[in-house]
């Protein structure tokens, strides 16, 4: 993942067309966008989170804490797996009389099988994932690592009483002992990170890899762009979550701020003499 400084331009390019939410994201490390008092403000407008064009973004959060609402902003060029869909999908097929714990197992394996399939592919990806058991995220990784795919972390830190909150709004409550489970792990996970980002780099570890604002960080922002702070330089990634290449925190208000943005594909380069030409509809 890469940044852009807040309102701005990549460097030498003019401003064109009407402004976009700025980019504010951290190349590889951790960063804490939930405006804690003890990691500085988070943004209060708008901004994009960009990501390479072959990169796997975990979204982790409790039940309700707005996985879903934050992947429906997802671009068109990505695939998010969500496994209520798959949920939903099984549902459909079955007898109205026959409980979903029945059928749980098998609505799990096309899951992972839907799963393992899009980490074998190349485009943008996007997975829905509670986040509190680590070695899911860890296949993933190896999964993705194989393909030469980078895997990200997006971790919504809300909070039991606000996500249970979410989970009345949408109209479905999470069985109470599972809810209890993803908390005691999301817990823990979150600990460790607010520790890491409170603490600041070890000064025995040196800068985090490519980490640095932008050339554009600290400028004013461009005219009629929503102004916001400059990026921070991105903190090591802690070794609870080594295989993730980043995680962004984003807390109750920031989570209805951000977007996403992906690279494109760089298109292959056309064999020498030439090659087929591809005509549009109509021309």
């Amino acid at each position: 993942m890469h940044s852009r400084g807040p309102g701005m331009p990549e460097a030498g390019a003019a401003p064109s067309g009407p402004p976009q939410a700025p980019a504010l994201a951290g190349h590889h490390g951790l960063l804490d966008l939930r405006g804690r008092s003890d990691t500085g403000p988070a943004p209060s407008s708008p901004f994009t989170m960009v990501y390479p064009a072959n990169a796997v973004v975990v979204v982790s959060g409790l039940p309700g804490s707005g996985k879903s609402t934050l992947l429906r902003r997802a671009p068109a060029q990505a695939t998010v797996i969500d496994p209520r869909a798959v949920h939903v999908a099984c549902e459909a097929v079955m007898p109205g009389w026959l409980p979903y714990g029945l059928y749980r197992p098998w609505a799990r394996w096309r899951h992972i099988r839907w799963l393992h399939r899009e980490l074998r592919g190349d485009g943008p990806l996007l997975v829905h994932d509670c986040g509190s058991r680590p070695w899911v995220r860890r296949w993933m990784a190896r999964a993705a690592g194989r393909r030469g795919r980078p895997l990200h972390l997006v971790l919504l830190d809300v909070g039991r009483a606000e996500a249970l909150s979410g989970q009345e709004s949408r109209g479905r409550r999470a069985p109470r002992r599972a809810f209890a489970r993803h908390h005691r792990g999301l817990d823990r996970l979150l600990r460790r990170l607010s520790e890491a980002a409170a603490a600041g780099p070890s000064p025995t570890a040196g800068p985090s890899p490519t980490a640095g604002p932008s050339p554009a960080a600290g400028r004013p922002a461009a005219d009629g762009a929503a102004e916001v702070p400059a990026p921070r330089t991105p903190l090591p990634v802690p070794p609870c979550v080594a295989e993730a290449v980043s995680v962004v925190l984003l807390g109750g208000p920031t989570r209805g701020l951000a977007t996403w943005e992906f690279a494109r594909s760089p298109r292959p380069a056309r064999p020498a003499g030439g090659g087929t030409t591809r005509l549009r509809s109509g021309t």
